[in-house]
């Protein structure tokens, strides 16, 4: 059969794989490039389940690449959106301190945003009742820019972009064979078609690790799923806040703590925790897939993983079981909240990867051969930072 020839292969339909194909295209308009995305439609995994804000960038060291990416990515977002008529909303977050010992970690974290020039203010415990009745706290601190979106919409803007300016689409197509020769990299996919490119790059997300492996590179880090779930509250509590409520966060933790978002359709979630999972993309509760079950247990740095991590692994499964134990972290700052008001559930999948020593990859995490580049890991808020980490991307696989 015979080959098709690309320029540029690229896996991936999520937001980070659509914006490093608008990047390849902004930088060759004539390359020959083709996008394989497995599901019938863009964005349908970790994109489309994430809480939708637009980070302003207040968790990430000073001068950091995070740190970096995020405020262009938070900038380039929101012209994107406006260029096209893509609803989004500057709101603005509140990071709520409810004791002593949260208080002192504000006020590091408002250092911290003073160092990264970020548009904050400080907000005691009288003036956050004034301007958030239903919150309870010793005091806030404001980040200005944080901002709400539909990522999913932004992904089908992109897409159409892609397909108006010759780069091909190929929805419903799985990659299962790749290899790396000489002269480019051979592709075949599960509707028996074969492609070849001179240059590949997967943004596969939840299955990164495994399109790597399926590609022959030395994967030696494992993707393991961890569930966000949250609750939507009854429309009667749409506007019980008029900001994001963050909590301030404990830096033990990975998670940024259970929050209260409006979203951009006028809904209000309270969620996410972060409690281990047991399928990849199963997002419904109890969700099991046998193979992502076999892939974790059957790597050590998982069990490195969660011996480090078990007592708030433990408290994090203890929430997701009782609704009267997450309604408790709730109210920690929103003690209106009853369990009535835990609406219709949902969650997100975060593909969080592990090395085989058990460290939690907080980073970008890249694999690269002489024609290949594969990104299996583009950490927290990658779908805020998607625009500049597609430019950096492709930055690196021209190097």
């Amino acid at each position: 059969m015979p080959e098709a020839l690309y320029d540029y292969c690229v896996i991936g339909g999520g937001i980070v794989g659509l914006a490093t194909a608008l990047s390849l295209r902004q930088r060759d308009g004539t390359a020959r490039i083709v996008l394989l995305e497995k599901e019938a439609q863009f964005g349908l995994h970790q994109t489309g389940h994430n809480s939708g804000v637009i980070h302003a960038g207040i968790y990430y060291k000073p001068g950091s690449l995070k740190a970096r990416l995020c405020r262009e990515g938070a900038e380039a977002t929101k012209d994107f959106c406006a260029r096209k008529s893509i609803p989004f909303e500057t709101c603005g977050k509140l990071l709520v301190a409810t004791n002593d010992v949260e208080m002192e970690r504000m006020a590091a974290l408002e250092q911290r945003a003073h160092d990264n020039d970020i548009d904050y203010e400080p907000v005691s415990g009288a003036r956050l009742r004034e301007i958030e009745p239903s919150i309870a706290g010793l005091g806030a601190l404001k980040i200005k820019a944080t901002g709400i979106v539909d990522y999913r919409r932004i992904c089908l803007a992109m897409a159409a972009d892609l397909a108006e300016s010759g780069v091909e689409l190929r929805l419903s197509t799985r990659a299962t064979f790749i290899a790396e020769e000489d002269t480019g990299v051979v592709v075949g996919t599960d509707d028996g078609t074969r492609l070849r490119a001179d240059r590949l790059i997967a943004c596969a997300g939840l299955q990164s690790d495994r399109i790597a492996r399926l590609a022959g590179m030395d994967a030696s880090h494992r993707i393991v799923p961890f569930r966000g779930e949250y609750y939507t509250l009854p429309q009667s509590k749409s506007d019980i806040v008029s900001h994001l409520i963050y909590p301030i966060p404990d830096p033990d933790l990975p998670f940024l703590g259970i929050h209260l978002t409006r979203m951009i359709d006028g809904r209000v979630t309270v969620g996410p925790n972060a409690v281990l999972g047991f399928a990849r993309e199963g997002y419904a509760k109890g969700s099991i897939q046998p193979s992502d079950i076999a892939s974790m247990v059957g790597f050590r740095g998982f069990w490195s993983m969660a011996r480090r991590n078990w007592r708030s692994g433990s408290t994090e499964f203890l929430n997701s079981l009782s609704r009267a134990r997450y309604l408790e972290q709730c109210r920690k700052y929103c003690p209106s909240l009853t369990l009535e008001d835990l609406g219709a559930p949902g969650a997100g999948i975060r593909a969080q990867a592990i090395l085989a020593d058990g460290t939690l990859v907080q980073d970008f995490l890249f694999l690269q051969s002489a024609r290949m580049l594969h990104v299996c890991n583009a950490p927290s808020p990658a779908a805020t930072s998607a625009m500049p980490i597609g430019r950096m991307i492709v930055d690196r696989l021209a190097a």
